[in-house]
């Protein structure tokens, strides 16, 4: 017997496997903990109206019916915050990813000059901050409240990603920018060439970061926007789940008769779920390999 399959051929120990089976009960006890409030509004969200008032629906729904999810997809206000949040997402992603890494790529160079005080300078702004109150009177002065842009402008440069960015490059071989050096190339075309492709693992990862970031915020909304037409989504649902009954369904009264403002509210928080969690699927691959090479330096 060779030595490789010896060392395949040893069985764990009792105390290996009873460690082993501790870890799977806390996994799956996490996770049914982290699922059971999904299945709940889920069921919520299908269950009939007399089920839902009398307290009856717990993991199963009660008296199946659509007519919520119906209800929700032809709501006027949930259709335009929908919207607003995915052009938030999709131009505050984009834009956030291209300035943080057009950020990070000088900085990861040695050779930069005044390099040490421009990192203190950034890392010192995720310590302190101007405070709430002179940051709108910023966007206020810049003609910005209730515009589209006062949503994402103000956190296109993330100092966490844009250093996350950075050990990566600072990962890459300096052998790769004076290849492409010899052959002609200048800094824009050999970060755009050479290190972007070498890059998908962070960027897609920072990418996520930065979608999720904009698709569940809601404060900035909070603050800084009071037109209807330009509330994303999580405020629209915020303003969803704290109204009172009375102001839910005062402008619908059939409403009252089929739905009830808590199947609302759950059937409007699953949708609003979806289009975040079908982002994963293209992004996972990326993801553990991103955070992993680009948190570590060298």
């Amino acid at each position: 017997m060779s030595a490789g399959a010896g060392v395949n051929s040893i069985k764990p120990s009792m105390g290996e496997k009873v460690f082993t089976v501790i870890n799977y009960c806390v996994f799956i006890l996490i996770g049914i903990t982290t699922l059971v409030p999904f299945i709940n509004l889920l069921a919520k969200s299908l269950s009939s109206e007399e089920a839902v008032v009398s307290g009856r629906v717990g993991l199963f729904p009660v008296g199946i019916q659509f007519e919520t999810y119906k209800y929700v997809l032809q709501d006027s206000l949930f259709l335009t915050s929908l919207k607003t949040s995915v052009l938030l997402t999709v131009i505050g992603t984009g834009l956030s990813l291209i300035m943080t890494t057009m950020t990070a790529y000088p900085l990861s160079k040695i050779r930069l000059r005044g390099r040490k005080w421009l990192l203190l300078m950034f890392v010192f702004t995720m310590l302190f901050s101007g405070g709430l109150i002179p940051t709108y009177l910023l966007m206020h002065n810049l003609n910005l409240v209730n515009t589209l842009p006062v949503l994402f402008l103000p956190a296109m440069v993330n100092v966490f990603n844009m250093l996350i960015i950075k050990n990566y490059f600072e990962g890459l071989p300096d052998s790769l920018e004076e290849s492409g050096k010899l052959d002609g190339a200048g800094n824009i075309r050999i970060l755009i060439h050479i290190m972007l492709p070498l890059s998908l693992p962070v960027l897609a990862t920072i990418a996520l970061f930065f979608a999720v970031a904009f698709w569940n915020d809601y404060f900035a909304a909070m603050i800084y926007i009071t037109d209807p037409e330009l509330k994303p989504l999580q405020l629209y649902l915020k303003e969803l789940i704290v109204s009172s009954s009375g102001d839910f369904l005062k402008n619908n009264v059939d409403l009252a008769i089929n739905r009830t403002p808590q199947s609302i509210q759950a059937s409007s928080i699953l949708l609003a779920t979806i289009p975040i969690l079908l982002v994963y699927p293209f992004l996972q691959k990326y993801f553990v390999k991103g955070v992993l090479v680009g948190s570590v330096k060298g």
